[in-house]
Order: structure tokens, then C-alpha cells, then sequence
């Protein structure tokens, strides 16, 4: 007869690639049940987004039915627990914090930290969002909220929610065109009040669209929340990618972990031929990220249907475009970076901190 002892001893046979180690001894197999020749368990990924989801599952039934039980049912589920910073206290309620950089604008850096907030929320994260280029805020237009009004309660600032993404911009401040024309210190207070000083609740994830380049804004944000790792976006072109290694090296010097590095305007598919054309160059990204032992996270095309997504406020992570599915594979890669990271410590960043402007008032 087929023992508990027996189940995990098969279960302890399947190695996660990702983690290099048996999903018992991980810990996400639970709730463990055998009567007779049935058996019943949850395999509880750190993350809904996993890229060997469908391949363990597999594995697992497989290896109970080995066994001679008749009838396997292994529920699949997640947890998304949070990385920690040693001496520094979280933002309350969030589990993760992601900075999505580039080291120039232009790149789409914007676009897609949209889509990979969207597409977590999508696939039943619960997320968060900050526009931390105070000075070019898109993350209104982009999410189709442009005329959404900031309010507040006893807790704060409650954040606009849009595509079941919670965001904070100061584009939601400054409509239209008006420009906000401050000095370094206010910027680095716009920063720290919309991490801070928002009513975020819960998040799993939450994802802060960084400026393009290195100063305030980067400094701001190590210094005031425990960053669990960050998101190089480039294109494939010598010049962008240059430049974004002095990003990466900012983030390195930090003590900031790089999650990974996304090439974007990979390619272009020609809608009337069909020919795939390198408009930027191609491949740029992938062997300097192995050359820097970093892990590649994807290509994602150049296509006209993700700006006018974008113009429309309609991340194109959640239409049945072929790039949501790039988008998908990148997600799960991120995700699984994520969960690397969880409950590790991460050194404090001890410097001076700049001189605080004002609060700014919804």
C-alpha cells in the first residue's frame, strides 16, 4: 500500500530548473493526502507565473502514478512571498519592488513596464505601479487614465486603478502640458511621496518605471524601499546599449541585483511583405548579458499595433496580438527571477540623502 512516505519520496525526484532543487525539499508540495489507491496534493509555485508550471505538474503526476495510485490530483496554485533589505523596513503590504530602467529615453522603457504590470495583473498578480519619470510622465496615457482625478483617505494617496493595475503618476498633477519645472530636491520628494505616502493595500509586485540615465531618481529609490531587483531595457543598437550599462553599473554599485535585460525593437515584421527587417540591429542584447552573466529575458519586436495600443491607453498584453505572447515569456522569466530573490537580504545603500522639497498635495 502506498505510503505518504512513498509520494515524497517519488516527488522528491523532481528538480526544478530553475531553482536546481527537488520540489519537496523547496516546499511546495502540501496538503498531502493518500487513501487507498487516490492521492491529492498542492504544488504551490512561488509565483502564478512560472515557466516549468505545466512541465511539473506533469512530472508529478507521472511520478504518483508510478507508484500504482490509480487517481492523482495535484492542485496547482502559488504564493509570492517578498525579498527583505537587512535594518530597513518594507513598504508596507508589498512584496516586491522591480525598477524597470534603460539607460536612454526612446527605448520604450515605458511601454514595457505597462505591459509587464498589465500582464502580471492579467494572470492574477496583484500589482502596483509608479511613474518614477516625474519630469516625462506617460503612465496616464498609457493605461487610459488620463483624466483620472487623485483623491485621498486617512491611509494616503489612493492610487489610480486601471487594467487591474494600481498606478501612481504625476502626470495625474501636471495634465496636459503642463510642465513641472523643479530642482533636483523635489523630485526626489515626489519619489519618496508616491511610494511612501500611497495607499497601495496588498501588492505581490510593485513596478516603478524608472527615468532613462543615472541620478536623483535611482538614488531616491534604493535609499527609501527595499528594491528586490531591476529590469535593464535596451535596444539592440551599439549606442543604446552602451549607455544602458552605465545604468546597469549604477544599479550593480547599488547593490541593486539585475533581474535581467530585455532587448526592445528587436525586429520588424513589414506588414505588406512579410520581411523581417533589423531596423535598430538585432541581438545586441543577448550576448551581453551572458557575457555579464545576467540573465536574457526576450526579444520584443518593433510593431505599429503596440503604439497605438499605447495611444489608446489598451496595454497590447491583453489582445491576442502575437507580441503578448513574447510578452507572456518574458513575464514568466521575471517572475521566476523574482521568486530567486525572495527572503534574501540586500545591504542598505548608506549615503547622504539630498535635501527634501515639499510635499506635494492631491
Amino acid at each position: 500500500m502506498t505510503t505518504e512516505r512513498d509520494v515524497l519520496a517519488a516527488l522528491g525526484k523532481i528538480s526544478d530548473p530553475v531553482f536546481q532543487r527537488d520540489i519537496v525539499s523547496l516546499g511546495w508540495v502540501r496538503n498531502l493526502c493518500v487513501a487507498g489507491d487516490r492521492c491529492a496534493f498542492d504544488l504551490v509555485l512561488p509565483t502564478p507565473l512560472f515557466p516549468s508550471k505545466a512541465a511539473l505538474k506533469t512530472a508529478a503526476v507521472q511520478a504518483v502514478r508510478g507508484l500504482g495510485v490509480a487517481s492523482v490530483d495535484a492542485r496547482m496554485t502559488s504564493e509570492i512571498r517578498g525579498s527583505k533589505r537587512e535594518g530597513q523596513p518594507g513598504l508596507s503590504g508589498v512584496r516586491n519592488i522591480v525598477a524597470i530602467g534603460s539607460g536612454k529615453g526612446g527605448v520604450g522603457k515605458s511601454t514595457v513596464a505597462v505591459n509587464l504590470a498589465v500582464g502580471l495583473a492579467k494572470y492574477g498578480a496583484h500589482v502596483g505601479l509608479v511613474d518614477g519619470d516625474v519630469y516625462g510622465p506617460t503612465l496616464p496615457i498609457m493605461l487610459g487614465a488620463r483624466d483620472a482625478n487623485l483623491m485621498q483617505n486617512e491611509r494616503g494617496i489612493i492610487p489610480i486603478e486601471a487594467h487591474g493595475v494600481k498606478f501612481m503618476s504625476m502626470g495625474l498633477l501636471a495634465k496636459g502640458s503642463a510642465p513641472l519645472i523643479w530642482r533636483g530636491p523635489m523630485a526626489h520628494k515626489a519619489i519618496q511621496d508616491s511610494l511612501l505616502r500611497v495607499d497601495w493595500g496588498a501588492l505581490d509586485y510593485l513596478l516603478v518605471d524608472m527615468p532613462p540615465g543615472t541620478g536623483d531618481v535611482h538614488l531616491t529609490l534604493v535609499q527609501t524601499v527595499p528594491v528586490t531587483g531591476a529590469v535593464m531595457v535596451s535596444t539592440p543598437q551599439d549606442v543604446g546599449l552602451t549607455i544602458s550599462l552605465k545604468t546597469l553599473r549604477l544599479f550593480e554599485q547599488t547593490k541593486v541585483p539585475v533581474l535581467g535585460m530585455i532587448e526592445n525593437m528587436s525586429y520588424h515584421i513589414c506588414a505588406h511583405c512579410g520581411v523581417r527587417e533589423d531596423i535598430f540591429g538585432h541581438g545586441g542584447v543577448r550576448p551581453e548579458s551572458e557575457r555579464l552573466g545576467i540573465p536574457f529575458l526576450g526579444e520584443i519586436p518593433l510593431e505599429r499595433a503596440m503604439r497605438e495600443q499605447a495611444d489608446l491607453g489598451a496595454p497590447i498584453v491583453l489582445s491576442d496580438a502575437p507580441v503578448a505572447q513574447v510578452y507572456l515569456d518574458i513575464l514568466e522569466r521575471l517572475a521566476a527571477q523574482v521568486a530567486l530573490r525572495e527572503d534574501r537580504s540586500i545591504p542598505i545603500i548608506e549615503e547622504e540623502s539630498a535635501e527634501a522639497g515639499e510635499t506635494f498635495d492631491v
